[in-house]
């Protein structure tokens, strides 16, 4: 899903073939906005921000640390559950320079602990970089992938996700060996922090 949702979405070619259907359904949409200008809004970096799931892509990976760092001190018994809010804020602070003003805003924002879904949180930038590094497996094999993108056309892009990753389900004992057989090796952090220096550094003329 995050494949779709950030590899596809978010892309330069996606804001090309989007636009036209927003002037499209929006006529007062200024004629003078380009795919660049949307895609430009559509992966803004803000200002951190106190809620997991408002945040952007690349502060994303914070809100997921703080989470398992507090989850790996509980379970090993050096906190109380009473530790909670406060180590929240702290951690807060010191990753993303902003502090929580209510519980609402920190430890509770989430129903993953209360449902003792315990250890799920890094699921979600684990399944980040799996997304980069099988999209990086389809643009090698289907090399016209973002010109179809562009003209809406998602057909291809999903039959070979049908084929290399869907259909095999749960047949490969470990992620590892999944994208062993699907990219050439097992997952490489290092591809999911390339590709936000490549995307983001001429976003932000870093």
């Amino acid at each position: 899903s995050l494949l779709w949702e950030r590899m596809v979405c978010l892309s330069p070619s996606f804001s090309e073939y989007l636009l036209p259907k927003l002037c499209g359904a929006f006529p007062d949409l200024s004629s003078s906005a380009t795919a660049d200008d949307l895609y430009g809004a559509m992966n803004v970096v803000r200002s951190p921000s106190l809620i997991r799931v408002e945040s952007d892509e690349v502060t994303y990976p914070m809100h997921i640390i703080i989470r398992y760092e507090i989850e790996r001190a509980l379970m090993s018994g050096s906190i109380d559950v009473n530790d909670i809010p406060d180590l929240w804020e702290s951690k807060m602070q010191e990753y993303l320079g902003c502090r929580p003003k209510t519980n609402a805003e920190g430890c509770l924002q989430d129903v993953h602990w209360s449902v003792g879904a315990i250890g799920y949180f890094p699921t979600y930038s684990l399944g980040a970089m799996y997304a980069c590094q099988i999209m990086q497996a389809a643009e090698a094999e289907l090399p016209g992938i973002h010109d179809d993108i562009a003209s809406g056309k998602f057909g291809d892009l999903k039959a070979w996700l049908n084929t290399k990753v869907h259909a095999v389900g749960s047949y490969y004992p470990s992620g590892d060996e999944l994208m062993t057989e699907v990219t050439g090796s097992p997952l490489k952090p290092e591809v999911f922090l390339q590709y936000l220096n490549k995307k983001y550094t001429p976003l932000y003329k870093l």
